[in-house]
């Protein structure tokens, strides 16, 4: 793997559980794939004159160790593969003092005009490009605890109706979220759940009950992995509403689909299963789950329900 991003975290970059945000993540394998891209021969993809970018279709990304404020770290990566106008990806985020992974992601990808969004053939130079920046996947940025197939039943308002489906977050795409070329940028694929899924009572009662005046102790939901599936990309003053569901309940950790809905339209912009866990915030570790709270959960768990 070659180096593609190198930084910190900034404090402001953290959030209730005082470590980096998810969405932030991303916003820096934003940066490491144009890195990478160039790397591969292409011209400059993220620039506003730009004939030919990348677009992802669909991610999965594993949390694999805390990153606070302050904290160094770098990014690497290669093509795992590519076709006639897609490639997939890997990209690894590691602590720099320890080479230790903090995070992991997985990434399919579409060679595509960046007006339209419509996918076109690689140009010649970019296979041999891509062979000489070939890397395998290491073991733990494999998949773990969710499939990263897109699930049968599709995702929309009406079908989110029947499953009863929580809405969790509701609004606007701003400009402030926008590329270079008007559509959301891809850090807001978490950034956007990130911001609701405090309201998913029923996912994480013990946090709720934080909330409505009655701890039971310091308690957060942490993120552990994520497949996301994009649909659509949204332009600015797009609207969205946010219908999330219970897929599992395990002892330790919690299976979340959150279905990312045009209300409008009702048609998905993009659909999204995590693996979650709720946190002791005071010892840094996931939470002893009591008998009571855990059938509370079990009872909200929705079947059927897929990202």
């Amino acid at each position: 793997m070659i180096e593609l991003w190198r930084g910190c975290v900034n404090a402001w970059e953290c959030d209730e559980l005082g470590h980096f945000n998810v969405r932030f993540y991303l916003a820096r394998a934003s940066e490491a794939l144009a890195n990478l891209a160039e790397a591969a021969g292409l011209n400059p993809i993220q620039r506003p004159d730009a004939l030919a970018t990348l677009i992802p279709q669909t991610l999965h990304i594993r949390f694999l160790a805390e990153a606070h404020p302050g904290a160094p770290l770098y990014i690497e990566g290669g093509f795992v593969g590519h076709g006639s106008a897609s490639a997939d990806i890997v990209l690894v985020m590691r602590h720099s003092g320890t080479g230790k992974p903090a995070a992991s992601f997985a990434i399919k990808l579409a060679h595509a005009a960046p007006d339209s969004g419509e996918s076109f053939d690689w140009p010649d130079r970019f296979a041999g490009a891509a062979k000489a920046l070939k890397v395998e996947t290491p073991d733990f940025a494999a998949p773990r605890g969710l499939s990263t197939r897109r699930g049968a039943r599709p995702a929309s308002m009406s079908a989110a109706d029947t499953l009863d489906l929580m809405t969790i977050g509701r609004g606007r795409f701003g400009p402030q979220e926008m590329d270079a070329f008007g559509w959301m940028r891809s850090e807001f694929l978490l950034g956007r759940v990130s911001d609701s899924v405090t309201n998913f009572a029923a996912a994480f009662p013990e946090e709720w009950d934080m909330h409505a005046g009655e701890p039971s102790g310091n308690i957060g939901s942490a993120l552990l992995e994520c497949c996301i599936h994009v649909h659509r990309w949204p332009r600015a003053g797009d609207g969205y509403a946010i219908r999330s569901g219970l897929k599992s309940a395990g002892s330790r950790v919690r299976n979340i689909v959150h279905w990312v809905l045009e209300p409008a339209t009702g048609k998905p912009w993009w659909t999204m299963e995590g693996v979650a866990a709720p946190m002791d915030l005071d010892q840094r570790k996931l939470a002893v789950i009591d008998a009571e709270t855990q059938a509370k959960v079990e009872a909200a768990v929705v079947p059927g329900i897929e990202a």
